[in-house]
């Protein structure tokens, strides 16, 4: 299980976070629609661990990053409401932070996980 409470507290304790003046938090929830309007009642996440790795490495070496972490749920059966990923980015000041945290985002979104959504049935016309 994902647990955003567990990353800040790690996050806390890096030996950097003095350095941090934001930690900014995305939490991915599966929705109800599609983004074509279709009703979902579910999905499943598969992770390019190692790939994830590599881009949340390059990622840290950005200006002003302290620390990010990624938990993404994967290799499961996900409903409505659940929780899919948690990606907390800690660094020195908001726009170092935001963007990184935009950018890091869209990447794992399009270059190391893909998603399958389940669809409800649709009524026979």
């Amino acid at each position: 299980m994902l647990n955003l409470a567990h990353m800040m507290e790690t996050i806390r304790k890096h030996p950097d976070f003095h350095k941090a003046g934001m930690v900014l938090a995305h939490n991915g929830v599966v929705r109800a629609t599609s983004r074509d309007g279709r009703e979902v009642t579910g999905l499943r996440v598969k992770v390019d661990r190692a790939g994830l790795d590599r881009l949340v490495a390059a990622q840290k070496k950005r200006p002003g990053i302290v620390e990010i972490l990624v938990e993404i749920a994967s290799d499961r059966d996900l409903v409505v409401g659940d929780d899919v990923m948690f990606l907390v980015v800690a660094g020195d000041v908001r726009e170092n932070v935001i963007t990184t945290l935009q950018e890091t985002l869209n990447a794992i979104k399009t270059t190391v996980t893909h998603k399958t959504e389940y669809f409800a049935e649709q009524p026979a016309k």
